[in-house]
């Protein structure tokens, strides 16, 4: 029966919420479906992966969700801002390694304004780079300055399309402004980014297939799946999490529901299995997007433990992933990375 689903899904690119909790459930098909998400993935998207290196500017952050460690009650950690010329300067040094798009990233910060975002954005896109912004809730005004200033792109979380689940795990914050703001940035002509944490506390497999009608709903430009690692520093500490399995295959089906749509094989996939990229890559991945940020920094964001990488340098990644990416078989886009909706 589930295998029949599968086919359905890898030809109509349709399922229901049903045959979804269906697929979610059931672990005796995972292989079928993730080499039948490996197909959509070759069919539509070829065998180039696309880098985007993030930019971790800052780890201040004035929200306090429950399962993230910049959350501004976390007293363990020590916080740093990266000035402006210091971001530009990275994103040069980004361009020299070939990357051709980056992800500006950082804890919902209030001290860049947005004159200052305005000045980072439009002086990076002078390097002829595709611009990734990842800085959380925003007003209209400010979405539409940031575009205007050169933002192609704008990656913002849905997290769980489960209300209650959302605000529990997020106080102070509103799920329907959540929406709006997806909204608002579709309307403002970006690409847009979403995705959710597999394995929250309470989420359910009916809200996850939730989660991925709803991606299809929005007609996301890219999604970005990840599994939810708990961080001792949280609220959540003592939380028994084993999400590999279940984010590989919410991001398999993502793949077969959004054919066109860029996924990234996150970095916490890999932080809970050494092959974890390369794994997600042959299971419907498309996309990678490695830290450029340099020296403490990369320790220091700590969203989440056992981040891989961050004795590296940015230099260090970049050779290490072009070389996962050959020993699969698959190349490096030279290109920005764009998505190319199907006709």
């Amino acid at each position: 029966m589930n295998i029949k689903l599968i086919e359905k899904a890898e030809k109509s690119h349709n399922l229901n919420k049903e045959e979804l909790i269906s697929i979610l459930k059931d672990s005796s098909i995972d292989k079928i479906l993730f080499e039948a998400a490996n197909r959509v993935r070759e069919k539509y998207m070829g065998d180039e992966v696309h880098l985007r290196g993030i930019i971790e500017f800052s780890n201040i952050c004035k929200r306090d969700c429950l399962y993230c460690g910049l959350r501004k009650s976390n007293d363990n950690i020590k916080r740093y801002r990266l000035m402006p010329d210091e971001i530009i300067d990275l994103a040069k040094k980004a361009v020299g390694y070939g990357y051709k798009s980056i992800v500006l990233q950082s804890g919902e910060d209030s001290y860049y304004t947005v004159d200052m975002l305005k000045y980072i954005i439009s002086s990076i896109k002078k390097l002829y780079i595709a611009v990734t912004l990842s800085l959380g809730e925003k007003s209209l005004e400010e979405y539409k300055a940031y575009k205007e200033s050169g933002a192609d792109r704008y990656l913002l979380r849905i997290e769980t399309t489960n209300k209650k689940l959302y605000e529990d795990l997020d106080p102070g914050m509103i799920h329907d402004n959540r929406k709006r703001c997806l909204r608002d940035l579709k309307y403002l002509g970006y690409e847009v980014g979403t995705g959710n944490l597999v394995g929250l506390p309470n989420q359910t497999i009916e809200s996850i297939a939730d989660d991925i009608l709803f991606f299809k709903e929005i007609d996301a430009d890219m999604i970005g799946l990840g599994p939810f690692i708990p961080n001792e520093d949280t609220p959540l500490r003592d939380f028994k999490a084993d999400n590999f399995t279940m984010s590989l295959k919410v991001m398999a089906l993502v793949r077969l529901l959004l054919p066109d749509s860029n996924v990234p094989a996150t970095t916490a996939m890999e932080s809970l299995n050494r092959n974890g990229r390369i794994i997600a890559l042959s299971s419907g991945a498309n996309v990678v997007m490695p830290n450029i940020t340099e020296g403490e920094y990369r320790k220091l964001y700590a969203i989440y433990p056992g981040k891989i990488c961050i004795n590296d340098t940015p230099n260090q990644c970049w050779n290490c992933i072009n070389g996962k990416i050959a020993s699969i078989g698959r190349t490096v886009s030279k290109e920005l990375g764009s998505r190319k909706k199907a006709i």
